[in-house]
């Protein structure tokens, strides 16, 4: 069982969870994701038996794999698709198969690495050149249906009163399949996708006011605790009482 120093982070466009965590089972979800062993090495398994034991590694959004801690502290840096930082490492990712193990810089000091981490420092953290080139700016028309997405009264709509795929193409003057294939191009990942993660994220930001985990399902906007737990353990490959419960802070920045 994780002990209670575990913390979340969540901001517009990153979020960070340190301490200990459960193996996890096979998943994937629509945000790379930086994984580091901050007190040894941790096993990831994916592609078709592919596996390395690693103190680092970045997983692209949509790469399905298998994450087992080894008992380790570990911290996990997870980028909207749409961040500077993530559309940094469209490239990378493309040239490499959407794995990279032993990524991370060297550093000399765990205060150094927590600095880095809640700075969401990534030049910091990562080898030098794999941020060397620059992000393409993103698509404006995906940049309008992202603003749509996100603004509050959207997000806590109910899920009949949220925008459909056919209005946000409409609102950028495409047809719905042009809009969902510009919309997986500039994302990495599809439209559905990103909003069952966008409503995981709601989910979790909801604990900055209650621990409770029916409260965060509500929060999200899931059905019922069960849909809240079935739609995590998709996305994370872990239960969210095992993951959640063991939180000592949660942090919105703003």
């Amino acid at each position: 069982m994780p002990l209670r120093t575990n913390t979340l982070t969540l901001g517009a466009d990153r979020a960070l969870y340190v301490g200990e965590l459960p193996a996890t089972g096979w998943h994937c979800h629509a945000s790379p994701v930086l994984l580091m062993g901050l007190s040894g090495r941790f096993a990831l398994h994916w592609g078709a038996g592919l596996a390395h034991t690693c103190r680092s590694a970045l997983v692209d959004a949509g790469v399905e794999h298998l994450f087992d801690p080894c008992g380790e502290t570990v911290a996990l840096v997870y980028l909207e698709p749409d961040s500077p930082e993530a559309r940094g490492l469209r490239g990378v990712f493309q040239r490499e198969g959407g794995v990279l193990p032993d990524v991370a810089a060297p550093v000399r000091s765990r205060a150094a690495v927590d600095g880095r981490l809640h700075a969401f420092d990534l030049r910091a953290l990562l080898q030098a050149h794999l941020l060397e080139v620059a992000p393409t700016p993103l698509d404006p028309r995906v940049a309008r249906s992202l603003h749509a997405l996100r603004r509050p009264e959207h997000l806590r709509a109910p899920q009949q009163g949220r925008l459909a795929r056919a209005d946000l193409a409409a609102e950028v003057q495409l047809s719905a399949s042009r809009f969902n294939h510009l919309f997986r191009a500039e994302m990495g990942v599809s439209l559905r996708s990103y909003r069952v993660w966008s409503q995981v994220r709601l989910a979790m930001s909801g604990l900055a006011v209650s621990p409770r985990l029916t409260d965060a399902a509500l929060h999200g906007d899931f059905a019922d605790s069960a849909h809240f737990s079935r739609t995590f353990r998709q996305t994370f490959g872990m239960t969210p009482s095992s993951v959640l419960r063991p939180l000592k802070q949660v942090t919105l920045l703003g």
